[in-house]
């Protein structure tokens, strides 16, 4: 298995970054690649991420849940993966969110891209949106996503999620044009002539 174990000093109390850590359906927001997290229950989580060009589905457990100190989990089916992440009190406004992440790589480019560190950047990258989002004042603006709620809620909080990512990614967004890119008009062919 593969790890990935980091920590990132947020200006946020210690409540307020587990609290914002603990409202799982609203990873997509800070994930990169993480489209959806829904309950299943009081201590089940589906999971559904866009990785290494595959989308891949996963359905983990919460093992442990204690208040402004941890966060744990692991998969029970679907990817492999388990970790857990530990919120520290270093002042009174100011937390260490530590993440410890175990996975399982699957086929060759999820492998060479664990081999190339980019999992790691990837997760170092959700590391920061999520210091960017909890110093925002994410958890005061009060979102919260309980379980049972409208698809079309859930479908709008997705969108929010993903527009809040394009916020944090570096660099331009471009688009390389190819032949199959081209749109021709309909022009009559010999056939449309009888």
């Amino acid at each position: 298995m593969a790890a990935f174990d980091e920590s990132i000093d947020v200006n946020v109390p210690v409540s307020e970054a587990y609290a914002l850590f603990r409202q799982f359906e609203r990873f997509p927001a800070f994930m990169e690649g993480v489209e959806e997290v829904r309950r299943e229950g009081p201590d089940r989580l589906y999971w559904r991420a866009n990785i290494g060009g595959r989308e891949e589905e996963w359905e983990a457990r919460v093992v442990a849940d204690e208040p402004d100190t941890r966060i744990a989990w692991e998969s029970v089916v679907g990817a492999r993966n388990a970790g857990v992440v530990r919120f520290e009190k270093l002042d009174e406004y100011t937390s260490r969110v530590h993440l410890h992440v175990e996975y399982e790589p699957e086929g060759f480019v999820e492998n060479v891209g664990t081999a190339l560190g980019l999992v790691n950047g990837r997760m170092r990258g959700d590391l920061k949106r999520f210091k960017d989002l909890a110093e925002s004042g994410a958890l005061a603006a009060g979102w919260h996503d309980p379980a049972h709620r409208p698809t079309a809620d859930a479908q709008r909080d997705r969108a929010v999620g993903e527009a809040e990512r394009a916020a944090f990614r570096e660099g331009p967004a471009t688009t390389v044009r190819t032949e199959d890119d081209r749109i021709e008009p309909d022009l009559p062919t010999d056939r449309d002539r009888y």
